[in-house]
């Protein structure tokens, strides 16, 4: 019988370095539990019917013994590899791999691991990521990316595994996850309101990205709410230092206006580390002269950035593990919703956005 297979496994609470060479199987935790090898084998595969008391107790010994099923078994008997595809243009990983390790993390529990393939938008190399997913014979397809308004370079095929879309565009009709942007930029530009600062100005980046045109509606929105008027026209450039850098020396360098803005909410953590950079060589203090907000939460940015960035964290990682939950629950039969769904970003308050005092 195919979930009569195990793999062999130190029982929790022995001693490192001592192996077993028995092998625990469905039949030790049916004897631990009192049960038939058939109910055993069912609650484990949450298949058949039985009590909910029943069920519990199976777990519960399977845990105690450290037993776990075999995935080719298990495969057989319900007819799944066990295996979710993530599919992603972001071959460099820095949006992806927040949400791969959220996905991964919310899989372990049930015994699905998650099978990486990543390309840039060569259509080519995508065709055969998503045969090398078909030979898998993966149970469900996550598609990811970097941006909320791209898709794949092709067209992903008619598949009889379900498919989710995860931080890049939907298709009508399908089931796709993205970040807060609205809900991020006012919880930052909140923030600088709060702390005082009046004239608010926005660098962001290109303006064919969907997210940059959220962000700025939230910019907008929030100072509206507050009766203060944006400081000029939100500024679309590249997400980079160098444009940061350049911007913060342009507007308070020596024949900068007059006017000028006290402090800055910008698109990505990398302008915002480029704004710093500008004003700290014209010998202005941040934040107690002029506030920076960043977006991204990029940590090993944002927390080496002088001083330490504040900055909205897009919550990828979770991100990743509600679009598995979704997918597991697609696979299971269960009704998703079709459309897209957007997860809570979060404002991480460091020191360069809160007024320290004077010495």
């Amino acid at each position: 019988m195919p979930d009569d297979e195990s793999e062999p496994l130190t029982p929790r609470g022995s001693e490192p370095g001592h192996r077993m060479t028995a092998r625990i199987t469905i039949r030790d935790v049916a004897a631990l539990a009192g049960v038939s090898v058939t109910t055993a084998s069912r609650a484990l595969n949450d298949v058949g019917r039985m009590t909910e008391a029943t069920r519990e107790r199976v777990r519960a010994a399977a845990g105690q013994l450290g037993y776990r099923p075999n995935s080719m078994a298990r495969g057989l008997v319900r007819r799944r590899s066990f295996t979710l595809g993530l599919l992603t243009t972001d071959t460099y990983g820095r949006f992806t791999l927040p949400i791969a390790a959220g996905l991964a993390t919310g899989m372990v529990d049930r015994g699905v691991s998650v099978f990486l393939c990543a390309g840039e938008n060569d259509p080519e190399r995508t065709r055969l990521n998503l045969q090398a997913m078909e030979e898998k014979c993966v149970d469900g397809l996550i598609v990811a990316g970097k941006r909320i308004d791209r898709a794949l370079p092709i067209e992903v095929p008619q598949q009889n595994v379900p498919v989710i879309y995860v931080n890049a565009a939907c298709p009508p009709g399908a089931v796709g996850f993205v970040p807060d942007d609205l809900g991020g930029a006012r919880a930052a530009v909140t923030h600088l309101v709060e702390v005082g600062r009046r004239r608010i100005a926005h660098l962001t980046g290109p303006r064919e990205f969907a997210a940059t045109g959220v962000r700025a509606q939230g910019w907008q929105e929030v100072l509206h709410e507050h009766g203060l008027a944006p400081f000029g026209h939100a500024m679309f450039g590249d997400w980079s230092e160098d444009f940061g850098y350049r911007t913060a020396q342009a507007m308070f360098g020596p024949d900068s206006p007059a006017e000028r803005p006290d402090a800055f909410f910008c698109g990505n953590d990398q302008i915002a580390r480029g704004v710093i950079d500008g004003l700290t060589l014209l010998g202005l203090r941040v934040p107690q002269d002029v506030s920076v907000v960043g977006y991204d939460n990029w940590e090993i940015f944002a927390k080496a950035t002088r001083p330490p960035l504040t900055t909205v964290d897009m919550g990828l990682f979770d991100l990743g593990q509600t679009a598995g939950h979704a997918m597991l629950d697609m696979i299971d039969g269960k009704a998703v919703e079709p459309g897209i769904v957007r997860t809570p970003c979060r404002l991480v308050v460091r020191d360069s956005s809160v007024p320290l005092p004077e010495k």
